[in-house]
């Protein structure tokens, strides 16, 4: 990959984009860079497919780490300075850099379970935030509805916490939480609604659903942002009549989407996909898709089923490309938001060997959580270890909880 590095990357596998041929009209569009916004519009060619259609198609990532959420101390401040891009680079090669982790043997040295070795770390990008709309860069209040189900969530995985070195220590896993000697009576309790977890684990072990979609190979799709676990990629594919795109990100939880484009409206309201359903079509050389029809069972901060998207791809030079989603869901969010990425065209050359992304976590790694969870039953009830239920097992990268642009 031609990822420009800070520190150390994490093994990333994209697959071989075939030999296009292309046909170039000549537009003007507002060239995309780091600073893109900062810039005039410049004449650019438009490449085409040979049967006309501007052509997508290739293995594009976006080379910087941008917050998808402005932080605070940025405010309405949209673009970093140079001088603050310099100061984040040096910040985040010294976090990462050092490897921090926590006491060996300790519980959040344990819980963190990864370091940096892992980690795809880029340069700091020219934005603030990924999120273009509200101006502030930050993602809109929550309804009411939504801000009570939130709630329920996460009083649910913190009582699961409350007996555990996470509490005692006040550490940010436990942040909103408090600790009490007293295992949590909630324990054997299903959540309030279904775990969908994301990133998030409950505090014990009862069964594949208590860990978080990652850990069993699963992921929640649409939309994705990129993730230091690997970074992502996507590869294009375009054919008359059809365009595929395959997501590669985090550590194997690749996955494919196909684009309807035969104008044909979206599937009925009860049937739910997990990547949503997708219908495409063309404005002027901007293919603008529909997404609709999540599965309840997905998860993006708190929106499931009703979630709607409605992406636009531009094609803004030979190595350049745009891509802009306005994510709507009147049941959890005010009002709709809107989020921009610039991706980098990848070689074909370089990258004309595929490794198929394998996910152990589900195969492997889950099993043996979920039996160590049952020897520690076992041994507690013979009288030869703590309680479960004050040991914590959700605890995560130190180094990843300490990073500025998170």
């Amino acid at each position: 990959m031609r990822t420009r590095l800070l520190t150390l990357i994490g093994a990333a596998a994209v697959i071989v984009t075939p030999v296009a041929f292309f046909e170039a009209a000549q537009i003007t569009v507002a060239q995309q860079s780091p600073t893109a916004s900062k810039t005039p519009p410049a004449s650019v060619l438009v490449l085409k497919t040979p049967w006309g259609e501007p052509d997508l198609q290739g293995i594009w990532t976006d080379e910087f780490d941008t917050p998808l959420q402005r932080p605070a101390e940025y405010a309405n401040q949209e673009f970093f300075t140079d001088a603050q891009r310099q100061e984040l680079d040096q910040q985040r090669a010294q976090l990462f850099g050092s490897d921090p982790r926590q006491e060996r043997g300790t519980t959040i040295d344990v819980g963190g379970a990864y370091n940096t070795a892992f980690l795809t770390i880029k340069h700091a990008g020219a934005r603030t935030s990924l999120i273009i709309d509200p101006p502030n860069g930050r993602i809109p209040p929550l309804t009411p509805e939504a801000q009570k189900a939130a709630a329920a969530d996460r009083e649910f995985r913190l009582a699961l916490l409350q007996s555990t070195e996470a509490c005692k220590n006040k550490e940010p896993i436990c942040a909103g939480g408090k600790y009490d000697p007293t295992p949590s009576p909630r324990f054997a309790e299903p959540p309030p609604r279904y775990h969908t977890g994301n990133f998030d684990r409950l505090n014990r072990g009862d069964g594949p659903e208590d860990d978080p979609l990652a850990d069993r190979c699963l992921h929640s799709g649409l939309p994705d942002f990129g993730s230091l676990f690997g970074g992502s990629f996507r590869r294009i594919v375009q054919t008359p009549g059809g365009i595929s795109m395959f997501y590669d990100l985090n550590q194997g939880q690749g996955w494919q989407r196909n684009i309807v484009m035969n104008g044909s409206p979206h599937l009925p309201a009860n049937i739910r996909q997990w990547f949503g359903d997708s219908r495409g079509h063309w404005e002027g050389n901007t293919l603008v898709i529909d997404v609709t029809n999540f599965s309840p069972k997905t998860d993006f901060f708190g929106s499931r089923e009703n979630m709607h998207l409605v992406e636009r791809w531009t094609r803004t030079g030979p190595k350049t490309l745009e891509y802009e989603v306005t994510i709507e869901d009147p049941t959890v969010w005010t009002r709709p938001w809107t989020v921009k990425q610039e991706f980098t065209k990848e070689s074909d050359q370089e990258n004309r060997i595929y490794y198929e992304p394998r996910c152990i976590e589900g195969n492997f790694g889950l099993p043996g959580l979920l039996h160590g969870r049952r020897m520690e039953e076992r041994a507690f009830a013979e009288g030869r270890g703590p309680d479960p239920r004050t040991i914590d097992n959700v605890g995560g990268v130190q180094s990843v909880q300490d990073d500025p642009l998170r």
